[in-house]
């Protein structure tokens, strides 16, 4: 009934579902590779594919006209004026003085703009030049302007002015002008309205 194996047959037998495994084995590996080579060769295609699509793209004349080059100036000009006002009204100078502070720091970023223009050899030179136009532009105005002032002035230069503050304060206090503006003429009108009554 039952047949017995023997060793040398439990061997074959052991073998062969090794052989089989082992055959799966191979049969996975070569898929696995496969795949992989189908995969690296996709990449590399789709690669190449942009690579012509970006050379196919029309290059365009990106050079500003004339016409938005005087465009820029001019916002250039007025954003500057309004920066040099907000600045104006933080001093404690007169009308006179401050006449003369917005034509002196208006000439200083115009010998600004052209300072940039002017090509050093180092880094460091340009530094010491812009460290000596600092000095010396406004070497007159010390003398005709307060010191608080004239902190102010270099703290301006050196960056350290915060222009959002001015406009704040500008906002609230035409906020007030009109809260009071329109406080007067809301009694102005009750005072009519008694009298026609």
């Amino acid at each position: 009934m039952f047949k017995i194996l023997s060793p040398k047959m439990m061997i074959n037998s052991e073998q062969h579902v090794t052989v089989s495994k082992n055959i799966k084995f191979k049969h996975m590996k070569k898929i696995v590779l496969i795949i992989f080579a189908l995969f690296l060769a996709l990449n590399v295609f789709g690669q190449n594919q942009r690579q012509r699509n970006t050379t196919n793209i029309p290059q365009t004349n990106n050079e500003p006209t004339e016409q938005q080059i005087a465009k820029q100036r001019r916002e250039m000009e007025d954003r500057k004026d309004e920066y040099i006002a907000n600045f104006i009204t933080t001093l404690e100078a007169d009308d006179f003085q401050k006449e003369i502070i917005k034509q002196t720091i208006s000439s200083f970023f115009d010998a600004k703009v052209a300072f940039f223009n002017i090509k050093f050899e180092g880094n460091l030179d340009r530094q010491d030049a812009m460290k000596n136009l600092e000095k010396s532009h406004f070497k007159d105005l010390k003398e005709l302007i307060s010191k608080d002032d004239m902190t102010k002035i270099n703290e301006m230069i050196s960056g350290d002015f915060d222009e959002n503050e001015v406009k704040k304060k500008k906002k609230k206090k035409n906020k007030k002008k009109k809260k009071k503006k329109n406080k007067k003429d809301s009694e102005e009108k009750d005072e009519e309205d008694s009298e026609n009554n």
